[in-house]
Parts: C-alpha cells; structure tokens; sequence
C-alpha cells in the first residue's frame, strides 16, 4: 500500500520534470525558429501607420525590443 502510493509520487515527478524539459526545449525551439519582432515588422507597421521609418528609428526600436527581452 504505501509502497505504490511512494511509486505514484515518484512517478509523478519524475514525469512532471521530464515534461518541462522538453517543453522548454520546443518552446526555446519556436523562438529561434520565429522570434516575436524584427526589422522587417517594424517596417511594416510604420508603413501602415503610413510613415517612412529612418534606418535610426528602426534600430532604436530594435534596440528596446531587445533590452526588454533580456
């Protein structure tokens, strides 16, 4: 009796550890794979906004994009 309840709760965890690995891994994975904003985007959107970013202005934005990242 107590030894399966043991075996549950080790199983458990040890499952619940191998499951944030590799969701960290696929997660990790989609973000090198598709980061959330680049040079490209920002043009984009000033476009729409119906400006002409300067090459200064992009890398401003890419520049706070960024140090909010980290």
């Amino acid at each position: 009796m107590v030894s399966s309840i043991l075996y549950t709760i080790v199983g458990a965890i040890i499952g619940g550890l191998v499951t944030f690995y590799f969701t960290r891994k696929k997660f990790e994975k989609e973000i090198k794979e598709n980061p959330p904003i680049n040079e490209k985007m920002i043009r984009a959107m000033f476009l729409q906004m119906g400006r002409k970013p300067s090459e200064a202005q992009i890398r401003q934005i890419m520049k706070s994009v960024n140090a909010n990242r980290k």
